[in-house]
């Protein structure tokens, strides 16, 4: 390769790379938007104003302020996926300790992301069909797999009892979502309006044995 065309590559690869940084900034800086004001949707002129971008890069970069949400959800929601994935790829973790680790994961999840779940049901009612559809198949399919998949082999190891996993799902789902996105409840009963660390701590040790209670078999 000449110096010409190794000009060109670099100056390519520095455009892409550039590309790259604004658009991870624009979904950075609407979660975090969203994250500071309990929300699921963001004024294009407040991205612009924190993220010192144009807003007309939003369009450029996913079509709409609906597109960007969309590809909000996917950033975010594929920690949760990758998790549960490689849980059941482990073939040296008990069914226990395969359940016990992925509700913490969900914990630490929706205490980075408290809007998730309500940015997820908003996507799929507002979605025309095909693109609920594809949002379901990504993410709501694989995690009932999964958890249909995980209690099976607790129920035939006798560590589970038999339960239901849809409601499996909106059980761990629910304990999830409800508590990091109650900051008017801690503000107004309990006198905290900050999720700090230490108490993200204290709500997975207790969501996890409290799940986790219902599900073990007696004697577990």
């Amino acid at each position: 390769m000449n110096d010409t065309s190794q000009d060109v590559a670099q100056a390519g690869t520095g455009e892409a790379a550039e590309q790259q940084g604004a658009r991870d900034l624009l979904l950075e800086t609407a979660s975090q938007i969203m994250r500071e004001g309990d929300q699921v949707d963001i004024s294009l002129s407040e991205l612009s104003l924190r993220s010192g971008l144009n807003s007309a890069l939003v369009k450029y970069y996913f079509g709409n302020k609906a597109g960007m949400l969309k590809a909000l959800l996917d950033r975010d929601m594929v920690t949760i996926i990758k998790s549960v994935d490689a849980l059941l790829a482990k073939d040296d973790m008990s069914p226990v300790a395969k359940l016990r680790r992925h509700i913490g994961k969900c914990i630490d999840t929706y205490y980075a992301y408290p809007y998730l779940n309500r940015l997820l049901m908003r996507l799929v009612r507002d979605s025309d069909e095909a693109e609920a559809r594809r949002i379901a198949d990504k993410y709501l399919t694989p995690l009932g797999v999964a958890y249909d998949r995980l209690i099976k082999a607790g129920v035939e190891t006798g560590v589970f009892r038999p339960v239901d996993p849809q409601l499996f799902y909106f059980t761990v789902t629910g304990a999830a979502d409800r508590f990091f996105s109650a900051r008017l409840v801690l503000r107004h009963c309990y006198g905290q309006d900050t999720l700090t660390e230490e108490l993200r701590d204290r709500y997975r040790e207790h969501t996890v044995d409290f799940i986790m209670a219902g599900i073990l078999a007696h004697g577990e």
